[in-house]
């Protein structure tokens, strides 16, 4: 009698297992949009987080980008402070462009 139970407890965790297998394969197959799915790019969002930075257990600095101008916080225990805003990131310089930066300095 103790091995139909084990029988029936293993059937149904293979069962259980099949249908997460299933689920995920369907996922995967059909790309299905989750709800807080990550890596997924929305490329007309407004507001990103850019960089956190832990400065200790209860504190940090945090990088928000907002309509392509960046804003530096720190989130206190109590506060949110503001430290800089309107940060306007600078393009990256061409290879060509740096290059040339080099050979000015020398």
């Amino acid at each position: 009698m103790e091995i139909v139970a084990v029988l029936r407890t293993l059937g149904g965790l293979g069962i259980v297992l099949g249908l997460l297998a299933g689920a995920l394969w369907a996922v995967r197959r059909y790309d299905i949009a989750l709800p807080g799915r990550i890596g997924r790019a929305v490329p007309d969002r407004r507001l990103a987080l850019v960089e956190r930075v832990a400065i200790d257990a209860r504190r940090s600095l945090v990088l928000v980008r907002r309509d392509g101008c960046e804003h530096l916080f720190v989130l206190l225990p109590d506060r949110v402070a503001v430290l800089e805003t309107g940060i306007v990131r600078d393009a990256p310089l061409s290879f060509a462009a740096q290059v040339e930066k080099v050979a000015a300095d020398a």
